[in-house]
């Protein structure tokens, strides 16, 4: 028999577990509700990679409904509200020289006929208002990033080409030089440096990206390269899928004083839930991924921060973001920290869309010359 004492204290015990389960369940309620309004835009996601390698792109022998093997699929993406998603167009460092613009036209291609076959769930997308139109018709908008400079062959027509085929990033560098740009892997003393940062070509590169409205993304570029192209650019500059340096000391991230520079262009920082990148350690969990979101928030502000998982491009992720689905428990972490509405917002999609409009007016602006590169 429980003495009084015991009683009150048993009392005590499931009260104070009643109360934080309510209030989990509020922060959730309460995100769910702020991805009502605001759409959820992530940076990268390598699901195409992941067709390529399982299905040589053969559509017709994969149903994404059903698709249980990879981090994404539809009702994956549903769940996590997932309303506009940046697909990688990506292929490997070892196509450079070769056909690596073969190969990431057959990305782009892939993700093109990936949303004429599902376009119930994905709205193929290239602008900031496609992707508040797809938003209101419950649609995933669905953007192309090239992941990696090797993929123009120093080509300024190429790249142009590639913008008309929809790409509307480009990730200068992946874990290799370029014949123009340093990459990260120069930082960690794997690699010499090539360039000390941007060639003249690799200059001339960024002009034209502004020139034609491309979002610049500096994932994977060495640290000079983030300088300098914060330095000439006259757009707002993207980090697609990268971390806080502070927090994991891996090259692949942010240093704070780039943060800062980054916040005065006005552009964004979409962090990375690679296990790597978060903790700089095989394992993490996902208060270990909003210690970044708070991190960026607190050297820079809410105004650079955004989402990019990284999902299917990595072998590794966090507990408690198994896949696209768990968004939803990031962002009421989020709120549990005491993030506010306009925060949690900001980071959701309005940065990004801030971004991307002003990527297009300048292009708009300056794109009154036709280019005789």
């Amino acid at each position: 028999m429980l003495s009084g004492g015991s009683v009150w204290g048993t009392l005590l015990i499931l009260s104070c577990v009643l109360k934080l389960s309510l209030t989990q369940d509020e922060h959730m309620n309460n995100a769910l509700r702020l991805m009502s309004e605001t759409p959820l835009i992530d940076g990268h996601n390598d699901l195409p990679w992941q067709l390529r390698m399982k299905f040589n792109n053969q559509l017709n022998q994969v149903d994404l409904y059903t698709l249980n093997n990879t981090h994404t699929n539809i009702p994956k993406i549903r769940e996590g509200r997932l309303a506009a998603q940046f697909w990688a167009a990506y292929v490997p460092c070892d196509t450079q020289y070769k056909d690596a613009a073969r190969q990431t036209l057959e990305q782009i291609d892939v993700i093109h006929r990936m949303c004429m076959k599902y376009p119930e769930a994905f709205m193929f997308a290239t602008s900031s208002k496609d992707i508040v139109d797809a938003f209101s018709q419950n649609r995933t908008a669905s953007l192309i990033g090239v992941e990696g400079g090797h993929s123009l062959d120093s080509s300024l027509g190429t790249l142009r080409t590639m913008y008309h085929l929809g790409v509307r990033y480009l990730t200068l560098t992946h874990s290799c030089n370029t014949p123009w740009a340093d990459n990260w892997l120069v930082d960690s003393g794997a690699e010499p440096s090539q360039h000390n940062g941007l060639s003249e070509f690799g200059k001339q590169l960024i002009f034209e990206m502004n020139r034609i409205g491309m979002l610049i993304d500096l994932a994977h570029v060495s640290e000079n390269v983030m300088h300098q192209v914060l330095d000439l650019s006259k757009a707002p500059v993207i980090f697609s899928h990268s971390s806080a340096y502070a927090v994991c000391p891996h090259k692949r991230n942010v240093p704070d004083d780039v943060l800062k520079k980054v916040q005065d262009k006005k552009g964004i920082v979409m962090v990375n839930f690679y296990n790597d990148y978060v903790t700089c350690s095989n394992t993490a969990n996902l208060s270990q991924v909003a210690d970044h979101f708070d991190h960026i928030k607190n050297v820079a502000g809410h105004s650079i921060i955004g989402f990019g998982g990284d999902y299917d491009g990595v072998g590794r992720v966090p507990g408690g973001l198994e896949d696209v689905s768990k968004y939803p428990a990031l962002v009421a972490e989020l709120l549990r920290r005491g993030w506010t509405d306009v925060e949690v917002k900001a980071a959701l999609g309005d940065n990004l869309l801030r971004v991307f409009r002003e990527v297009e007016r300048l292009s708009t602006t300056h794109n009154t010359t036709v280019s005789t590169n």
